[in-house]
């Protein structure tokens, strides 16, 4: 499975260089890229080795393998960069990529099966993962005190059914 870990903005310079935007927390993980794959809107799918990473103004810069022009790297606009699953950076104990945790059985404490998170997105305060229970779409707040176990291996998610929560 890939992951997405930034998308290309626009070419830069005269070497087909190409700017990325990061859609990851870690923008240093760029710099150890030695192959990466591209995705177009389409759905259209390359694997490119990576010549060289460097930064600018905090903003990772690539030089692809087989775009030395910056008239081949433009075709490369508006693709998202892709890594497999495995190589992504580990986390320290109690943080989660979102991507492990869609598709999560969701359980009460009590056992009780819930629905299934089908979604996330940030807040200020906290990331809310969406629930799908039946026909309805129930956002969990990703607090202690509602989250109360997470398990990779299971795909299972223990929550503190708080009053109102499901309503």
């Amino acid at each position: 499975m890939l992951i997405t870990i930034g998308k290309v903005q626009k070419t830069h310079g005269v070497k087909g260089e190409i700017k990325i935007e990061p859609l990851t927390d870690h923008r240093s993980r760029f710099s150890g890229l030695r192959r990466v794959y591209l995705t177009s809107s389409r759905g259209e799918s390359r694997e490119c080795a990576v010549r060289s990473v460097r930064y600018m103004d905090g903003t990772p810069v690539l030089l692809l393998k087989g775009y030395d022009s910056p008239e081949k790297a433009r075709e490369l606009n508006g693709w998202l960069v892709q890594i497999p699953q495995e190589e992504a950076v580990p986390l320290p104990e109690g943080q989660y990529y979102w991507f492990e945790l869609v598709g999560m059985e969701v359980l009460s404490e009590a056992g009780e099966k819930l629905g299934t998170i089908v979604d996330i997105f940030e807040t200020g305060s906290n990331d809310v993962y969406v629930m799908k229970a039946g026909r309805k779409e129930v956002y969990l707040p990703a607090t202690k005190d509602v989250i109360r176990q997470i398990d990779r291996a299971a795909k299972r998610m223990v929550i503190h059914v708080m009053e109102g929560l499901l309503d």
